[in-house]
C-alpha cells in the first residue's frame, strides 16, 4: 500500500447506552462538540437485515441515534446508541479487541478533575509511564471508566521519550 493512501485516523466509534449522557460526558470531560446527528430516533431507515449485515449486528438490533462529535485535536468520536436483544458490557483491557483509546492532555490532574466531574471514574491517580521507551519527567498516564463502562486513558508526554534516540519515527502529538 502506498504511504500516500493512508492519511490518519478519522474517528473512533463507541456504542453507548444513552446518547445524551455520553454527549454530556464527552462535552464536560474533553470539551467535545456535536458536529451532526447521522441518525435520530425518528429515523427508521437504519434497521433491518441489510444494516445488520453491513455492520455485523446481532439480529434484531436497532440503531436509534448516531452522533458525530469533535475534539479540539485528533479523530472524531462517532457515538452509536443501539437497542438489541443481545448486548454485553464493554471489554476489559485484558480482553481481545479494541479495549481503550487515549486522550492526550496537557494537565493530567485538571483532565482527571473534568473526567470525574463529568461522571467518569479513574482507576488510579496519574502514574509514570510503565515502559522504559516512554519514561521521562512528568510523562504520566491513568485509565478510567466512562459512565457507560468504556475505558479511556489520559496521557501526557511533555518530556522527550527514550525511544526517540533509536528511530526517526515519532508518535503523534497535538
Amino acid at each position: 500500500m502506498s504511504t500516500g493512501t493512508v492519511r490518519g485516523m478519522d474517528h473512533v466509534g463507541i456504542t453507548v447506552s444513552d446518547i445524551e449522557e455520553a454527549t454530556r460526558f464527552f462535552s464536560e470531560a474533553f470539551g467535545a462538540e456535536v458536529i451532526y446527528d447521522s441518525v435520530s430516533p425518528s429515523d427508521d431507515d437504519v434497521k433491518g437485515e441489510e444494516t445488520e449485515s453491513i455492520l455485523n449486528l446481532f439480529p434484531g438490533t436497532r440503531i436509534t441515534t448516531v452522533r458525530m462529535m469533535k475534539l479540539q485535536h485528533g479523530p472524531g468520536l462517532e457515538l452509536f446508541e443501539m437497542q438489541g436483544p443481545e448486548q454485553h458490557q464493554p471489554v476489559r483491557p485484558s480482553d481481545y479487541g479494541i479495549q481503550h483509546f487515549a486522550v492526550y492532555v496537557d494537565d493530567i490532574n485538571e483532565a482527571i478533575g473534568l473526567f470525574e466531574r463529568a461522571g467518569g471514574k479513574m482507576f488510579t491517580s496519574p502514574q509514570p509511564l510503565m515502559f522504559p521507551t516512554e519514561a521521562g519527567d512528568n510523562n504520566f498516564f491513568c485509565y478510567g471508566r466512562t459512565p457507560w463502562g468504556s475505558v479511556i486513558e489520559l496521557i501526557s508526554l511533555p518530556s522527550r521519550l527514550p525511544y526517540e534516540e533509536s528511530t526517526s519515527l515519532r508518535r503523534w502529538k497535538p
